[in-house]
């Protein structure tokens, strides 16, 4: 049995198993440590809401380092009831949902439990900006500990630990390999689908798109990628204008303000937009839609999208670059585009930056490998395979961190393992097959037993 078909075998559904108290000075605790003690299991995971239910913490999640809810893929249960995924939001007071105004972010639509440790005179809500009401907890400062948190890893570890750390190195890479093979031929598959729907370049154009749009801006780039087809930008001729416009990005209040040679660039554009717009406008991507914040400054959506343009620009040749699927050359080709105003620049709110930055960096030109150029290639080219295998890695990404260390903990194969894409793919597989399905802290997944009898 080839492994792709053993680690399939292996997949979830593959044989049909689809307190009220005074409180010590919150100013003695910082709510960094709060969160770590959380996290750490330190507080429990039995409590009561505020209005007399039980809550039980099936699942911590993983701690979100980023802007949002503080623990996300977390899952609990209400009264014994059936187990909820969701988010878990720390405050220290109560009226911190109101004050943070996580009322009025969608990001917090998520949260299924909102934890504090003080409230004020007045009754403290939290609803989400659809008006649910978000379970309340309060919790006693008095119960923590004098001694400082262990250090906490982005997410618990798992079940699977011991049984993995029990099996030869090469058995992983077996069972890793497995996974990352079924993976490639999933992305596969989604771009055939994409292919027949939209034809080649309009598949492989709106497939680059998405990853520029990485995890947090997804959703608008393949938007903005199907309004704004590369058949049309490059018959219009105005990529960089119609790209700009149609993202949303082109607003006379940025102007005023701006450098004068920010306010050069943004007129070159507008000029040609105000010729466009009529008929584009409608077209235009909701404000909302972008996540402009909690991230790093080289990867704003802006930026992003003067990357697109300039493939866009060089369209042909990135389709032939596609056709090879040659690693060297299109780490060189994409790597190499140029934008003079990008170049120096995070957004067209902040000041030019004396240092170059590469337009698409080396990162995202390795996900588009694994995401869209082999996956592309596979499809007609089973060969390929093996030089994805051959494949190096760029630092690990969250995920993956959070990947591994529900997998593997400190297992120190980690270092060797992960230095490949494959390798990376392949766990990160495995973690949305099992971690992510499971809803019972790893009790009822059946991971652990089943890679126990992968060498047998």
């Amino acid at each position: 049995m080839k492994l792709v078909e053993r680690y399939a075998a292996l997949r979830p559904g593959a044989d049909g198993w689809s307190i009220r108290d005074e409180l010590i000075p919150t100013a003695a605790v910082p709510e960094i440590e709060l969160q770590a003690r959380w996290f750490s299991g330190e507080l429990g995971r039995e409590f009561q809401t505020v209005d007399g239910r039980a809550v039980r913490v099936v699942q911590f999640g993983v701690w979100n380092r980023e802007a949002g809810p503080d623990f996300a893929e977390a899952v609990i249960s209400i009264d014994g009831g059936e187990p909820m995924r969701g988010a878990i939001e720390l405050d220290m007071d109560a009226r911190d949902w109101e004050r943070h105004g996580h009322a009025m972010n969608a990001a917090y639509e998520a949260v299924v439990l909102h934890v504090f440790f003080q409230v004020g005179e007045a009754t403290a809500f939290s609803r989400t900006i659809s008006n649910r009401a978000v379970p309340q907890v309060r919790l006693d400062l008095r119960a923590i500990g004098s001694a400082p948190p262990n250090p906490s890893p982005l997410a618990a570890p798992g079940r699977c630990v011991a049984p993995l750390r029990e099996l030869d190195l090469g058995t992983v890479r077996e069972v890793l390999e497995g996974a990352a093979q079924f993976r490639l031929r999933r992305k596969a598959a989604r771009l055939a689908r994409l292919r027949e729907a939209h034809g080649e370049d309009e598949a492989l154009y709106q497939a680059l798109a998405e990853t520029l749009g990485y995890k947090s801006n997804k959703l608008p780039f393949a938007l903005l990628s199907q309004r704004a087809p590369v058949r049309v930008l490059r018959r219009v001729g105005e990529i960089d204008a119609l790209l700009f416009g149609v993202g949303g990005f082109l607003k006379p209040e940025d102007f005023p303000g701006a450098a004068p040679s920010t306010k050069a660039y943004l007129r070159r554009l507008w000029e040609k937009w105000w010729a466009l717009r009529t008929e584009w406008e409608g077209l235009a991507i909701p404000t909302k839609l972008w996540k402009l914040g909690g991230q790093r400054p080289v990867n704003h959506p802006q930026r992003r999208l003067a990357g697109l343009a300039a493939m866009a620009r060089q369209w042909p040749r990135v389709r032939t670059l596609a056709e090879g699927c040659d690693a060297k050359k299109i780490h060189a080709v994409l790597s190499g585009l140029r934008d003079e105003y990008w170049e120096h620049h995070y957004t067209v709110q902040s000041g030019a930056s004396n240092a170059a930055m590469a337009l698409i960096g080396a990162a995202r030109v390795t996900d588009m490998l694994a995401n869209v150029f082999y996956p592309w290639a596979i499809i007609e080219q089973p060969k390929k395979w093996e030089e994805y295998c051959a494949l190096g890695a760029e630092a690990p990404s969250r995920r993956v961190a959070i990947a591994a260390a529900r997998l593997f903990a400190k297992d120190a194969r980690q270092q060797e393992l992960f230095k490949s894409t494959a390798m990376q793919q392949g766990l990160l597989q495995i973690y949305e097959d099992f971690c992510m399905q499971d809803q019972s802290d790893c009790a009822a997944c059946l991971f652990p037993r089943q890679v126990n009898q992968w060498s047998e």
